[in-house]
């Protein structure tokens, strides 16, 4: 992305006081947090004509795109996690792929592969690439863990270089890139776990619970009559890197650093000499459940999805409050638990509600 500069030999620019040029900089900063605070809501009214209710999930999966993050979606069937993805992929007018992940699928059915062709007037033949759905903007990997290991790992690549080798080449991923997976709960038999090298991919591992009676009474009047909705695109590729751009320029303070460092310290429940500082070993419920905590990931995430919280809802600073929102969705799958947890029935959003209670916002 090209960045303009002001002409600064021009004499009109060397007396322009500072006291003129930094409101002038800071006008243009809530002018663009309002863009972003508009494209939201336009956003938040197009998927509204077609999904009901889900509004956190949707305002997750945005933000995980404007991150430059991938997002994990977690639930049981009929819950609509496929349609929000491609509604979403429909108002950002982006190029949009699905797969659906079987047992019997290769990791060139992701990535693409070589093919032999015959070259025009006979000339013999030659090596031409056929480019896999993973070259796309918006990729939907459906029921990622009815997919073995090897093909799996054909995404890992893909969303954290953003580029894919194929052979003795490696080829780019046109930007923006956003990966969303869909993972069944119920059913176990016959999937392969993603291992926890890939989950930590993802940015945010969300839980698409059930809609309330309303939402469901709603979900089946619409669906079940003659009318259809389409949503209209309300941003473009490019304005979608413009406003990734926006997200990752807001200032965070050193003091909210140190909040998101020390919760995700708290996860980890065998501490060095170098971690004395740290709190993890002060909160019960990981040292009793938790074999792994998470990696430095989550505090990259918890911050830049802070920012991303932050101007959605119209401010440009990040506060304590938008990192133990996102801790969630952000921490969930990146906690190992023990077998005593599973024993006692706990899981990982038990053990972050324990953490966000003892690890304070302010240590001073």
């Amino acid at each position: 992305m090209s960045r303009t500069t002001e002409n600064l030999s021009s004499p009109q620019s060397t007396q322009t006081p500072a006291s003129q040029t930094q409101p002038s900089k800071n006008g243009q900063l809530l002018d663009q947090v309002d863009k972003l605070r508009e494209s939201r809501r336009r956003l938040r009214e197009e998927v509204g004509k077609v999904i009901v209710g889900q509004q956190d999930v949707v305002d997750l999966l945005l933000l995980g795109l404007l991150c430059r993050g991938h997002v994990l979606l977690h639930g049981v069937p009929g819950l609509g996690k496929t349609l929000m993805a491609r509604t979403l992929s429909s108002t950002l007018d982006l190029k949009f792929k699905r797969v659906q992940f079987t047992p019997d699928l290769m990791p060139s059915d992701i990535t693409g592969t070589d093919v032999i062709e015959e070259q025009e007037g006979g000339g013999g033949h030659q090596l031409k690439f056929v480019p896999g759905p993973i070259f796309t903007n918006f990729l939907l990997a459906d029921e990622v863990n009815r997919t073995p290991p090897k093909t799996q790992a054909a995404l890992l690549q893909a969303m954290q270089e953003h580029e894919v080798s194929v052979g003795n080449t490696t080829y780019e991923l046109d930007p923006p890139f956003f990966v969303v997976a869909t993972q069944n709960p119920i059913e176990m038999e016959g999937t392969y776990p993603l291992p926890e090298a890939q989950v930590d991919r993802f940015m945010f591992n969300i839980r698409v619970r059930y809609p309330t009676i309303q939402e469901e009474a709603d979900i089946i009047r619409g669906t079940t009559g003659t009318d259809t909705f389409e949503p209209s695109a309300v941003l473009s590729a490019a304005d979608l890197l413009q406003l990734q751009e926006i997200v990752r320029s807001v200032p965070v303070s050193d003091d909210v650093i140190m909040y998101a460092a020390r919760l995700v310290a708290a996860t980890r429940p065998r501490l060095s000499d170098r971690g004395a500082t740290m709190v993890g070993s002060e909160v019960e419920m990981v040292r009793k459940y938790v074999t792994y905590g998470a990696s430095p990931r989550a505090g990259q995430a918890l911050v830049l999805a802070g920012k991303a919280r932050a101007v959605l809802e119209g401010r440009y600073h990040v506060d304590f409050a938008d990192i133990a929102a996102l801790a969630h969705p952000v921490l969930r799958h990146r906690l190992v638990l023990n077998f005593h947890g599973r024993a006692d029935n706990v899981d990982s959003d038990d053990v972050i509600d324990a953490l966000l209670k003892a690890v304070k916002e302010d240590v001073s």
